[in-house]
C-alpha cells in the first residue's frame, strides 16, 4: 500500500518551516545579507532527499546545490571528495545517510563544532557530546525474506544465518565497504573483536551473493532471485508496500550460549558541517532546519519509511523501533576508531579497491 500524506499536514509542515528558517537565518552570525546558495553533499537517496530540498528553496529563495553519490560506493565517493578537498572546501554541509564516514570526517578534523538548537530534541547516543556531528531519522538493518520462497518455519533470525551453508548462494548482502554495511561491518568489528569478525565476513564471502547495495539485495528478494537478504528498512518498506511478497525479520533478538542478544542496529542519518566550509551561515540553517520535527516526520512520513527519534515528532513509524525490540548497543566512534584495520580485511577479503 503506498503511503500518502494529507494535503493538510503537507501544507502545516510548510508554514512551519518558512517561519522557523525566518529565525534562524535573522541569526546569520553578523552576515551583511542572506547567503544565494548552500553546497550540501549528501548519500541519501535523491528520491527521498530531493523535495526536502525543494521545500527549503521555496520557502527560503536560497539554492541547494546537492552532490550526490551512487547506490554501489555509496557514502565512500563523497568522503573522498570531502577529504580531497579540505585545503579549498566546496561543501557546506555532509548530510550522510549512515554515521561511519561521518565520523571518519570527525578524525581528520573535517568537520567544525557548531552546537545546533534542535539538536537537543534527540537523544544522546544520536549526537556528539562535541557539538560536530548530529543524527536523527533512523534505518533499521533487517532480513527480508521472500515469503513465497520460504516456509516461516525456515525463516532466518539473525545475521549469521548469512553463513548458513543451507542457504549457500541463495542469500544476499551488499557490498560491506560502503554506506550502512560498512557502517554494520564496524559496529561488528568493535562488538565482536577481529577474530570472531573476520571468520564471519569469510564465511559471508562464501556463502552469500555479494551485490552492488541494499536496494539491489531487497529487489532480489522481491523478485524471488534470493530466499533473503541483509538490507536497511527503506529499501525493505519500498518492496514491502509495493505488495511484493517479502516480510521483514528484525535479527538477534534472542541472545545464544548465556551472551546478552546482539540486537538490531538502528544507524541514523547524520550532519557534518564543514570546516572552511565557503558559506558556513547557511551551512548551519541548512543543518538547523534538517533537524527540525517537520522535516524528519516527512522522512518518517515518506516511502522511506525512517523512524522518528526527535522527542517531539508526531509521526508513528511504520517499522520497529528501539523501544520494540532489543537493539543492537553501540559506541559509534569506538567503532569508527578500528575501522581501518577493518576496512583493510574487507578489502582484501572481497577483492574491493579502497
Amino acid at each position: 500500500m503506498k503511503h500518502l500524506t494529507s494535503a493538510r499536514r503537507i501544507a502545516r509542515w510548510f508554514v512551519q518551516a518558512s517561519l522557523a528558517l525566518s529565525v534562524l537565518l535573522a541569526l546569520g552570525c553578523g552576515a551583511p545579507e542572506v547567503p544565494k546558495e548552500v553546497v550540501v553533499y549528501t548519500s541519501l537517496d535523491e528520491e527521498f532527499s530531493k523535495p526536502i530540498f525543494a521545500a527549503y528553496e521555496r520557502n527560503t529563495g536560497i539554492k541547494v546545490v546537492a552532490v550526490y553519490d551512487t547506490e554501489s560506493t555509496k557514502t565512500l565517493g563523497l568522503v573522498n571528495r570531502l577529504i580531497a578537498e579540505k585545503d579549498a572546501p566546496q561543501c557546506d554541509l555532509y548530510w550522510n545517510n549512515e554515521m561511519l564516514h561521518t565520523l571518519r570526517l570527525k578524525r581528520l578534523g573535517l568537520l567544525r563544532k557548531q552546537p545546533l538548537e534542535y539538536a537537543q530534541d534527540y537523544p544522546r547516543e544520536y549526537r556528539s557530546k562535541d557539538n560536530d556531528w548530529y543524527g536523527f531519522a533512523a534505518r533499521a538493518r533487517v532480513l527480508l525474506v521472500n515469503t513465497d520462497q520460504l516456509k516461516r518455519a525456515r525463516w532466518p533470525d539473525s545475521i549469521e544465518d548469512l553463513t548458513d551453508p543451507q542457504w549457500a548462494d541463495r542469500c544476499g548482502i551488499a557490498k560491506p565497504l560502503f554506506g550502512t554495511t560498512a557502517t554494520h561491518a564496524a559496529c561488528l568489528h568493535h562488538t565482536w573483536g577481529a577474530e570472531r569478525f573476520e571468520k564471519f565476513f569469510k564465511r559471508v564471502k562464501s556463502n552469500c551473493r555479494i551485490l552492488s547495495g541494499n536496494r539491489r539485495v531487497a529487489k532480489d528478494v522481491a523478485e524471488g532471485k534470493l530466499l533473503f537478504g541483509l538490507t536497511d528498512t527503506d529499501d525493505a518498506m519500498l518492496e514491502k508496500e509495493s505488495g511484493a511478497p517479502v516480510e521483514i525479520i528484525y535479527p538477534d533478538q534472542l541472545g545464544t550460549d548465556g551472551a546478552e542478544a546482539l540486537g538490531v542496529l538502528f544507524i541514523p542519518n547524520s550532519l557534518g558541517l564543514i570546516a572552511g566550509s565557503p558559506q558556513p551561515e547557511a551551512g548551519h540553517a541548512m543543518a538547523e532546519f534538517l533537524l527540525t520535527p517537520m522535516v524528519e516526520c516527512r522522512l518518517v512520513d515518506g516511502p522511506s519509511a525512517q523512524i522518528p527519534l526527535n522527542k517531539n515528532s508526531n509521526s508513528k513509524a511504520r517499522v520497529k523501533t528501539p523501544s520494540e525490540v532489543t537493539p543492537m548497543k553501540v559506541d559509534w566512534e569506538a567503532a569508527a576508531e578500528g575501522w581501518d584495520s577493518a576496512a583493510k580485511f574487507l578489502a582484501e577479503e572481497f577483492s574491493i579497491a579502497l
